[in-house]
């Protein structure tokens, strides 16, 4: 996908999140780019900060959720497939270090013959289900404050 492409894409995806889960207007979340098949969203401190001054928790599940879902949703429209539903079935988070500032959900994607078999799956049953691995980290620094692995299912 030419640079162009990616950049409509990108802004095409923060469309989808804006009006279909308004959460993510109220967030202030921002879709930063989408290269090399690697999504980055952006995470405001501002509308999500806690008590302690630091970025909300839900916040941040949220971010690293949405990271899967709108990387799901990318490689999906790429593939051609835009007949299918993602949801979330499963996820498992862990926080090791406080955001303190403004924050970066990363993913990535997965290996390349988890992605065949997820897309053969699909395509012969109508429904299949990966596994992906997101990340948050401060916008100023690349350790993981968040790690996510969720497992999302596209169905028809």
């Amino acid at each position: 996908m030419k640079t162009n492409e990616q950049g409509s894409a990108a802004q095409a995806l923060e469309n989808v999140l804006h009006h279909d889960i308004p959460l993510t207007r109220e967030m202030g979340m921002r879709v930063i780019d989408w290269q090399d098949r690697r999504l980055r969203l952006h995470l405001p401190l501002a509308p999500n900060i806690n008590h302690k001054s630091t970025l909300f928790g839900g916040s941040l599940y949220c971010g690293a959720v949405l990271a899967g879902w709108g990387w799901l949703h990318l490689r999906l429209q790429e593939a051609g497939i835009t007949d299918g539903h993602i949801v979330i079935q499963d996820g498992q988070i862990s926080y090791p270090l406080p955001v303190r500032g403004d924050a970066i959900a990363l993913c990535e994607a997965p290996d390349e013959t988890l992605w065949d078999k997820f897309i053969t799956t699909y395509q012969r049953r109508g429904r299949a289900r990966l596994t992906l691995q997101t990340r948050i980290t401060a916008q100023d620094d690349d350790a993981d404050a968040v790690r996510f692995t969720g497992q999302f299912v596209l169905h028809r």
